[in-house]
């Protein structure tokens, strides 16, 4: 039986004369049949699709630049991987392997650091919503807790008085850094002297060992300076711990919110020009920690959340075409078979998506939507691409931040995870759910058996 052949509707592309601007050409497709060294036929073939593929050496070459980046600017440097970010055992592992310790924000976290194997030391313990079963186990086991308001301050207090043990402990500061809407619901207020009040209580306190200090100034920050202003506040607060009660606390923790690569919905230019490098995010930093002005002995550790900085650019999202339709604009339409349910970034992303083969030369503006009943479901608005067929395969690039942790059951259930390993070889690191999966956790009253 012969195999229908490729039909392309003619198109008209409008050309204009003179000067070439300066984003170059119109929009080259280059097809993506391979990641790293394994053919995407092949992944499909064994694993389905969908199918989400993490990149091992990606993960492992990401921290290793990063951390000699700011090495290079500053000799006191931990990272504490983000476990909100992508808390799979192997991604994590994989972190853990390269230095870094676990930074969790929420009680489940914390048990998965540690069942992974990380030493209750290990964990830096953020976040609102800890509770006193969780902040008794975090301060038996020696983790860093930082303290997000003055009710948990006030926990903390209680159980190291009932029990008789000391808790080591950060608190977590908001500053006006230029940049709004301002973070200020987490932590407390540099500005006001919410920030300096609970120092002083923590301080008075011989059950408490206050360590450290925290911020997180956002996420996804596309300018460097908030981060020099951020560095330069928490420094001064630094100065006057060290002033008026002789102590000097063991770091400085900056957290995270550096960008990826990938373009936000909304962006004129693409992330390229408009994302700061990490170099610049390096600068800034330690710019803002020099002030100190201490001995390199002296220095404090600087401690760095970096997740979404580290991980989205080892993810993929393989996806399999279902359909093409004309919508009644007029503007072709692609259906594939992931939707906002698993690629929950699709909401604020512009991702980068390539044909996995050779899929004829001209391209026509398309939409792109996932497999679900829903209006919502646009996995990207506008996209220059070659008519696909159905069968046909797509890589969705970017995509190692928040969606392995933001993912829903919806309609569709969550897929396969793989990982190319630094020798080629795959291995399955979450298995695709399945009906039982889902049902399992279910309880039907027996009122309600339907009688077969």
């Amino acid at each position: 039986m012969n195999e229908k052949k490729r039909y392309e509707r003619p198109i008209i592309t409008k050309h204009y004369s003179g000067m070439m601007n300066k984003f170059g050409t119109g929009p080259v497709t280059t097809p993506k049949p391979i990641i790293d060294g394994v053919a995407v036929k092949e992944l499909v073939e064994k694993f389905g699709s969908p199918l989400f593929v993490i990149s091992e050496s990606r993960l492992r070459r990401n921290q290793r630049n990063l951390l000699r980046i700011f090495k290079t600017r500053y000799p006191k440097v931990q990272f504490a991987w983000s476990y909100k970010t992508n808390y799979l055992d192997a991604v994590c592992s994989v972190f853990h392997q390269e230095g870094s310790i676990a930074e969790v924000v929420s009680e489940f976290e914390y048990d998965k650091a540690r069942k992974l194997g990380v030493k209750g030391e290990d964990i830096i313990f953020n976040g609102p919503d800890k509770s006193r079963g969780a902040l008794q186990k975090a301060i038996k086991e020696g983790a860093r807790i930082h303290i997000d308001h003055f009710d948990e301050l006030y926990e903390i207090i209680d159980i190291t008085s009932n029990e008789k043990i000391k808790a080591k402990v950060a608190i977590r500061i908001n500053f006006d850094v230029g940049v709004y809407p301002l973070w200020d619901r987490f932590g407390f207020n540099y500005e006001n002297g919410e920030a300096w009040q609970a120092i002083i209580r923590i301080l008075a306190n011989p059950n408490l060992q206050l360590v450290g200090l925290h911020t997180h100034i956002g996420t996804y920050m596309m300018t460097s300076e908030a981060y020099r202003i951020a560095a330069s506040k928490i420094v001064s607060l630094f100065k006057n711990i060290k002033s008026e009660y002789g102590i000097m606390l063991e770091y400085i923790d900056m957290g995270g919110g550096f960008a990826s690569h990938n373009t936000l919905i909304g962006q004129y230019l693409p992330a390229e020009e408009m994302v700061p490098s990490s170099e610049q995010y390096a600068e800034a930093i330690a710019t803002g920690l020099y002030e100190l002005q201490v001995s390199r002995d002296d220095l404090p550790l600087l401690i760095l959340e970096t997740g979404r900085a580290l991980v989205d650019s080892a993810g993929y999202l393989i996806s399999t075409v279902l359909a093409n339709k004309r919508l009644s604009s007029g503007k072709r339409a692609v259906i594939i078979d992931a939707g906002v349910n698993i690629l929950f970034t699709a909401f604020w992303y512009k991702h980068k998506i390539s044909p996995a083969q050779d899929s004829g030369v001209y391209t026509e503006e398309a939409a792109i939507y996932g497999p679900l009943c829903m209006n919502i479901d646009c996995v990207r608005e506008s996209i220059n691409l070659p008519a696909l067929k159905k069968g046909e395969m797509v890589v969705i690039e970017d995509v190692g931040a928040y969606n392995m942790t933001q993912w829903m059951q919806f309609i569709t259930m969550r897929p396969n995870v793989v990982m190319i390993m630094e020798d080629e070889k795959v291995e399955l690191i979450r298995q695709k759910e399945e009906l039982e999966t889902i049902s399992q956790q279910e309880i039907l009253p027996e009122k309600l058996k339907i009688s077969k």
